[in-house]
């Protein structure tokens, strides 16, 4: 992860929050108490943000988060995570911040492990979108890795998509693909959105690189995945779920494309719990 953006959305969340004005935590803790505080998972699912969780910490300072499982590791009910020691003003002052960024990522991780291991057997691999919270979008995407996902491009910059509004505005799907062939480096791969078989082959005559098949059913997936035979990486999106999605890799599309992974999970319920004063005259 890039953490220069990283910390900027922590700084900001903190200002959000008012950790640096924190008056109930200000009347009664002084600058040398100290604590120990247990991180605690409340439910069964995976970790992600070990490291957004502690860097929280890192930056209000004087506090080491110790963490008993790795990155990506499923959690139960009641496991102890983590521990927290350090000055009890900050532990106190970014909890919920370190809190609400560790359990969004690790909600995001565990919906798309879930949705990753209904691929298990097929040659399908799992894409997120941007269809993430504004803002959040490098913690999300993280996420879908960590998950047992892929990540889609980044943002817009990121690669050509050509979308049904792009072939509107451009006059057809050949128009579009030509124009855009003209303008990008020959090192991008040009992605063209279809809805039909018609527009698939025009698709496939105008040499895109993937094609993504936008809500089709079953049966239109696998005869676009025979008409296409190899000539282009086929990615399917529109209306998947944990129900569907592995119907849709047994179709033999490549990638399956869902953006449900980080605009539909739950975050994980974690909690700080256990907190102990440390008696610095002992």
């Amino acid at each position: 992860m890039n953490w220069l953006v990283v910390d900027e959305i922590i700084k900001n969340a903190l200002v959000e929050d008012g950790a640096y004005d924190d008056i109930t935590t200000n009347s009664i803790m002084s600058k040398d108490d100290t604590c120990t505080v247990d991180l605690i998972a409340k439910e069964e699912g995976i970790i992600a943000g070990i490291e957004v969780f502690r860097r929280v910490f890192t930056l209000l300072g004087n506090v080491e988060v110790e963490f008993l499982v790795n990155e990506g590791d499923k959690v139960s009910y009641s496991q102890l995570i983590g521990k927290i020691k350090g000055s009890t003003k900050n532990v106190l002052t970014g909890e919920r911040v370190a809190l609400n960024l560790i359990q969004r990522m690790s909600g995001v991780a565990t919906l798309t492990r879930k949705f990753a291991d209904k691929l298990d057997g097929t040659k399908a691999k799992l894409l997120d979108t941007r269809k993430t919270t504004p803002g959040l979008r490098i913690l999300e995407k993280y996420s879908v890795t960590v998950g047992g996902g892929c990540n889609h491009r980044y943002n817009l910059a990121d690669g050509v998509l050509i979308k049904d509004n792009h072939i509107d505005a451009a006059g057809g799907i050949t128009q579009a693909i030509e124009m855009a062939r003209k303008s990008v480096s020959f090192v991008r791969k040009l992605e063209v959105e279809v809805e039909s078989l018609e527009q698939l082959q025009e698709a496939l005559e105008a040499k895109a690189d993937i094609i993504m098949l936008d809500n089709m059913d079953l049966a239109t997936m696998k005869k676009a995945v025979e008409l296409t035979n190899g000539r282009a990486i086929l990615e399917a999106s529109g209306n998947v779920s944990l129900d569907t999605i592995r119907d849709i890799a047994l179709t033999g599309v490549d990638y399956i494309s869902s953006g449900s992974l980080t605009h539909s999970y739950t975050a994980l319920d974690l909690s700080m719990k256990n907190l102990k004063r440390i008696d610095i005259y002992n």
